[in-house]
């Protein structure tokens, strides 16, 4: 286990918005009446790279520094580790997305050490390897224990649900969203009394329509060879199955079929070789005549840009998805969005029949029916652009007021003073 990188500042003052009491529940962290004490933070998480709990685990370091508390996120490393130590926290290297039971076992005497040494209040799992380590660790070592979910995941057998059955031990249980949260008391039965639903946050000042110039906007459409008049239909995600490209293949189909022209769609997720998906779907893009129509393993590096550049976003994930970002900074860059019921629920896209046309911000289709997606793509491919506008006008508003950075981090901070208290 080695330390990648350390705080190099001291902790900032909390704000007096987030004022709370805040006590572990080792006897070396006393509970000092309205006096903020630091926490010191274990945050397990797989790696620092891409994915949603990479993502969610350094949001929450953030959080935490800004508070006054000090995290220490433990990972197999990755990309977004320059991250954590810029804003001052600290990462360590252990391989916390093994699967390997025996790697697993070596982790929980790790993470007990370090929980020991370092006098961490709480500990805080984000993804189910590093979970089941994190658990063990938590409940011999007497610290309060929480986990974060961000997808529903499958369960295909028993022995699957018995894996993933380490997300709803916690003594608090982070949903990003109502439909996650849902998904939690329905298959594990957990209380609500120990879920939070804490969505996820977006920087507003990065994802902001009004702040990303043409030059940007041109050259994304360059680097996806499309011209300036030409639809763009963005689809999201990383190119794994459950993300659902496959049925926007089967849509794009059916647009062409229609006679549809003048538009491309653009596959801007990250294919990472781990599944011959991306090959079956390239296949699929063949066998279904719609290669140049469909552009494939485009760069995405400037994603407000990418977003700026589209018509509207689409997401046709089969399988829950919480609350992904990447729809969230979709609408708060002012686009429509197309979503799977399993998507994005009406907490996140408001859509007919739940409300009315004029106030809607996207629409809505039952997972894995490419007609109805395309019927979707349709309506909003055949609309004048002004009630396009309109619909991303209402949908940057609607995330500006349920998605900001500081309601997060009041509910997040709020959920920690909830645990991080001594027994009485």
């Amino acid at each position: 286990m080695t330390i990648s990188s350390t705080a190099s500042r001291a902790p900032p003052t909390m704000s007096e918005h987030h004022s709370a009491s805040f006590a572990g529940e080792n006897d070396n962290v006393p509970l000092t009446g309205e006096r903020i004490v630091p926490l010191v933070v274990l945050i397990a998480v797989p790696t620092l790279d891409a994915g949603a709990a990479d993502v969610g685990a350094v949001d929450l370091a953030r959080i935490l520094v800004d508070a006054g508390h000090h995290p220490i996120v433990v990972s197999r490393g990755g990309r977004l580790e320059s991250q954590v130590a810029a804003f001052g926290g600290e990462t360590i290297r252990l391989d916390m997305a093994s699967r390997n039971p025996v790697v697993m076992a070596r982790n929980v005497g790790a993470l007990m050490r370090l929980i020991r040494e370092r006098g961490c209040n709480v500990v805080h799992a984000h993804g189910r390897a590093p979970a089941w380590s994190a658990y063990v660790a938590a409940r011999v070592t007497r610290v309060p224990f929480l986990t974060s979910w961000y997808k529903g995941f499958r369960e295909q057998n028993v022995f699957k649900r018995l894996y993933n059955s380490v997300m709803a031990r916690g003594d608090r249980v982070i949903a990003v969203s109502d439909q996650i949260a849902e998904l939690i008391v329905e298959r594990h039965h957990t209380p609500w009394g120990r879920i939070a639903v804490v969505p996820s946050s977006i920087d507003f000042g990065s994802f902001d329509p009004a702040k990303v110039a043409p030059e940007r906007i041109d050259a994304v459409r360059r680097a996806w060879g499309v011209k300036s008049d030409t639809k763009v239909i963005l689809v999201t995600g990383r190119m794994i199955r459950r993300k659902g490209h496959h049925i926007v293949v089967r849509a794009v189909q059916r647009l062409k079929e229609l006679g549809l022209k003048d538009f491309v769609c653009v596959f801007a997720g990250e294919d990472q070789h781990r599944t011959h998906y991306g090959g079956e779907l390239w296949d699929l893009v063949i066998a279904t005549d719609t290669t140049e129509v469909i552009r494939m393993g485009v760069p995405g590096d400037d994603r407000p840009a990418a977003y700026a550049a589209a018509t509207m976003v689409v997401s046709a994930a089969i399988q829950a998805e919480g609350l992904q970002r990447a729809i969230l900074e979709s609408l708060a860059m002012g686009r429509p969005v197309v979503v799977s019921d399993l998507g994005a629920g009406p907490d996140v896209v408001q859509a007919p029949p739940v409300v009315a046309e004029e106030r809607m911000t996207g629409l809505r289709v039952p997972a894995g029916d490419d007609a109805a997606l395309a019927a979707a793509l349709v309506k909003l491919l055949s609309m004048p652009e002004t009630a396009r506008r309109g619909i991303g006008t209402r949908g940057r508003e609607w995330v500006l007021s349920h998605f900001d950075a500081a309601t997060v981090a009041r509910q997040t901070l709020a959920v920690y003073a909830e645990v991080a208290r001594p027994r009485r």
